[in-house]
């Protein structure tokens, strides 16, 4: 039976895992979330509920898109999108990825109730976070919306510090994920019909998403 993962993103999915051993292993992820409040047990459950998540996208729409030529992909990148370019028929599925997006907004909104976290100082941090992440994202064709993987937490940590120092470290998990979500995604919705991509995942396309990993290293910053 053939499997329906290419080597590379097998390759890419084990070399997260231990990633994410490592990261445990050294007290990185402790700390982040011991900032946040939770329990070792929490902690672990949050941090696999969104790694095995990401393998998950929930359809919401489909839209009718361009194909993505040859010239417009990156030299470098034509290979790893011989399989889905071939894939692509004119239409793109809008779909909601679990662990980089459903559950990221989830414990968002845990943080927003059980932290005192003035509404304005979250509206406003989210905005300013959104605003940085649309103006450095980019759509790529045949690949999806891309963007430099520190600008979202090394802002989202100087936003939250300077609006509310007190409580920084649930405030940048908030305005770094939601930040992200907002900026880089839902924004960018328009742009989807001109990459040429079969399916476009809000927080992620069937990965360990960055979203997950910028709340994480901002909290970590703040």
């Amino acid at each position: 039976m053939k499997t329906p993962f290419s080597p590379f993103h097998l390759f890419g999915f084990i070399l997260v895992i231990g990633f994410l051993i490592a990261f445990v292993q050294v007290g990185a992820l402790t700390i982040a979330f011991g900032k946040l409040g939770l329990s070792q047990h929490s902690a672990i459950l949050l941090l696999f509920s969104s790694l095995f998540g990401s393998a998950i996208n929930l359809p919401l729409f489909s839209v009718k898109a361009e194909a993505a030529s040859l010239e417009r992909v990156p030299e470098r990148l034509r290979g790893l999108l011989q399989q889905a370019m071939k894939e692509f028929k004119g239409r793109t599925l809008i779909a909601v990825n679990v662990g980089g997006g459903l559950i990221p907004v989830m414990f968002s909104l845990y943080l927003i109730r059980h932290n005192p976290l003035p509404l304005g100082d979250t509206l406003i941090a989210t905005a300013l976070v959104a605003a940085v992440c649309h103006a450095f994202s980019r759509p790529v064709a045949g690949i999806g919306i891309g963007m430099p993987i520190f600008i979202a937490p090394l802002t989202a940590a100087i936003v939250a510090l300077l609006i509310n120092g007190e409580q920084s470290a649930p405030l940048a998990y908030i305005c770094g994920t939601l930040g992200v979500l907002i900026g880089a995604d839902l924004l960018r919705l328009g742009d989807i019909r001109r990459m040429g991509v079969p399916i476009a995942a809000i927080g992620g396309a069937g990965t360990f998403d960055g979203i997950f990993l910028t709340g994480i290293v901002a909290v970590l910053l703040a």
